[in-house]
């Protein structure tokens, strides 16, 4: 997610009533270094996480795309990297059904990655410890979407 300038920010902040640059105010606080990448979700993104998801899809894609392949030292580290990056993401949303969604993708990405993650022990835990993470987490949420993901929880694991 690239964050909008300071500009930009100061402008929508300027349209916005005392009670809501509150709350924002103390979402923020909750965050150091990320601060402006937060402010960015929740002034211009949270109202429409669809494109948020999407926009963070892209990123783990081209995250994907630049991973070091010469061993799978550097892979292991690319991945975690990448996963770490999501998971930041993650926190900004607070939805799980978005956090099912990318983490999801994650692995679907994962599980195709070349090369296999299967000849590697740690990069199988971290696939194995996502997949654990992702059970967890629809357990909460609504039924039909317990069945959804469900379904694509099995064909990750099926085809592994």
């Amino acid at each position: 997610m690239k964050p909008a300038g300071v500009k930009a920010i100061k402008e929508d902040l300027q349209t916005r009533s005392r009670e809501e640059l509150t709350e924002l105010c103390l979402s923020l606080s909750k965050f150091k270094k990320e601060n402006k990448e937060l402010l960015t979700y929740l002034l211009f993104e949270a109202s429409d996480e669809n494109y948020f998801i999407q926009g963070i899809k892209e990123e783990i894609i081209t995250q994907f795309e630049q991973v070091n392949r010469k061993s799978y030292y550097y892979v292991k580290k690319s991945i975690r990297k990448i996963l770490r990056n999501t998971k930041k993401n993650i926190r900004y949303s607070k939805k799980k059904q978005t956090e099912v969604e990318l983490i999801l993708f994650f692995c679907k990405i994962l599980k195709d990655f070349s090369p296999s993650i299967t000849k590697s022990i740690p990069l199988t835990n971290i696939f194995e410890r996502e997949i654990q993470r992702i059970k967890k987490i629809i357990l909460t949420l609504d039924p039909d979407l317990q069945y959804d993901y469900g379904i694509e929880i099995d064909d990750l694991q099926g085809n592994k």
